[in-house]
């Protein structure tokens, strides 16, 4: 497949980098190879923290206006390519063709914004306490920065981090998931290809995620690490980064709540959780884990709910009319028909009559008569299993969300303004969505509290992830 891509440019890329003696990428939908890759050595990676150290200088040395021009030249390549960047997420991450175009668009979203945002690290002028002093601040790179990115969003979550890292005039080091590599390299190729320097930002593919992460959690060379992913891997790597006080940005783990209300308009509720929830088969951090519905409504909206779901077709993610591609792994797939066995002995029931497939591939189950203390509710699902509970009151309900060390991403739907206010400020978690089920934009800041992570990827707040603020006393002006 890879070879029916149309770029001339990717399709050399993977002819020069296929190595028969390397790790395969394995097809999620087809559970066949789609190519094997040289992996990356320690050695290697020590020789491009040292060559990213002496491009980032020169690179810092750039006017903003210049650093943006080369991002937004990466933004039109990635534009002008999305159509096979697309199809190889869908061949290595499985979710379905429109879901990679529209992660593409997505990703391309944050090069253009931050190629804006370059020109926009402003200092600022301080009133002095003295009339012989004048105060100011300017905004300076952090330097070298490394990235681990996870497999459900193989490009966004790469231009996410690299974007502002550039805009400010960084270098970075990228370690993807080993699981989606080819869709890491496509878009480090097109940012070369933009003229952005091969040793300022480079990429590590190599199955030895823990011993990449231990150098690049440590390495002294290395100012910032940025990384999505679980929050027992981040909690590691924070705590490696931490002897040699290097700043982070984790974005971890969720356990997202979808609150309908009794005044809630139901025909949108569903549309909103549908999204939520069965996106990328319900492999991402900010999708629907636990729903929660108002008694009076629950009779009609879980009506409401099982038609929509009857109409979502499990297929391969490039067949025309696939809505749910396969989970990544077998291990994943194993993982989840645990949780919904051990739910279902503990007293939950099935709503739907899910068939069993062959391959990773797995059916939408909706779970009723879950209660709040069931181990299903406590953990991030990362799949296509919906637990509903049934609530009375708005304090109990509150409450209810608020149960749980995540605080990434929390939706809730409701015609009361009151409630809306209360909710929106009462509720534990660094995004809510009100009456909308997609909340992710370039625009706003992402990111999560408690057990989620610390610092924000996107907006103008993505961008002073990036950098430092250095104060500028300058006196014996009298």
């Amino acid at each position: 497949m890879l070879q029916k891509l149309q770029s001339e440019t990717l399709k050399v890329l993977f002819e020069n980098l296929s190595y028969n003696g390397g790790f395969p990428v394995i097809n999620p939908a087809t559970e066949q190879e789609l190519i094997r890759l040289k992996t990356s050595t320690l050695e290697d990676i020590d020789a491009q923290i040292e060559a990213c150290k002496r491009a980032q200088v020169e690179w810092a040395k750039l006017s903003a206006k210049s650093r943006s021009v080369f991002l937004k030249k990466w933004f039109q390549l990635l534009v002008e390519h999305t159509e096979d960047i697309a199809i190889i997420i869908t061949l290595e991450q499985g979710k379905p063709l429109v879901e990679s175009r529209g992660e593409v668009a997505y990703g391309a979203s944050f090069v253009e914004w931050f190629s804006e945002e370059a020109k926009r690290a402003y200092g600022e002028v301080i009133p002095a306490p003295a009339a012989d002093r004048r105060l100011s601040t300017i905004k300076q790179p952090v330097g070298v920065c490394a990235a681990i990115t996870p497999w459900n969003f193989p490009k966004a979550m790469i231009t996410r981090k690299a974007a502002p890292a550039l805009a400010a005039g960084c270098g970075m080091i990228i370690k993807p998931s080993e699981l989606t590599p080819l869709t890491a390299l496509a878009v480090m190729e097109l940012a070369h290809q933009a003229g952005i320097p091969k040793d300022l930002l480079s990429i590590v593919v190599s199955e030895q995620a823990a011993e990449f992460g231990v150098v690049l959690s440590t390495d002294p060379r290395i100012k910032k690490i940025s990384f999505t992913g679980s929050t027992r891997v981040g909690k590691i790597l924070m705590k490696q980064a931490s002897d040699t006080v290097k700043a982070v940005s984790m974005e971890l783990g969720g356990n997202a709540p979808f609150i309908v209300f009794e005044d809630a308009d139901l025909d949108a509720a569903v549309n909103g959780l549908i999204a939520s929830k069965f996106r990328n088969a319900g492999q991402t951090c900010v999708c629907t884990n636990r729903l929660y519905v108002h008694k009076n409504v629950k009779e009609a909206f879980v009506a409401k709910l099982l038609n929509k779901m009857a109409k979502l077709k499990v297929a391969n993610g490039l067949a025309a009319d696939s809505n749910l591609g396969p989970v990544i792994t077998m291990a994943a797939k194993h993982r989840l028909e645990a949780v919904i066995d051990q739910a279902l002995q503990e007293g939950a029931k099935l709503l739907n009559q899910p068939k069993k497939r062959s391959g990773r591939f797995v059916e939408p189950v909706v779970l009723d008569h879950v209660e709040q203390s069931m181990a299903i509710v406590q953990q991030e699902l990362f799949g296509p299993v919906l637990p509903i509970i049934t609530f009375e009151h708005d304090e109990q309900v509150l409450m209810m969300a608020n149960d749980t060390e995540y605080g990434l991403a929390c939706y809730f739907y409701t015609d009361s303004l009151q409630r809306i206010v209360t909710f929106s400020e009462g509720l534990e978690y660094g995004m809510v969505g009100v009456n909308e089920g997609i909340i992710s934009t370039e625009v706003a800041p992402f990111g999560g509290i408690k057990e989620s992570g610390v610092g924000r990827e996107g907006a103008k707040q993505g961008m002073d992830e990036y950098l430092e603020t250095k104060y500028i006393c300058l006196g014996g002006l009298s």
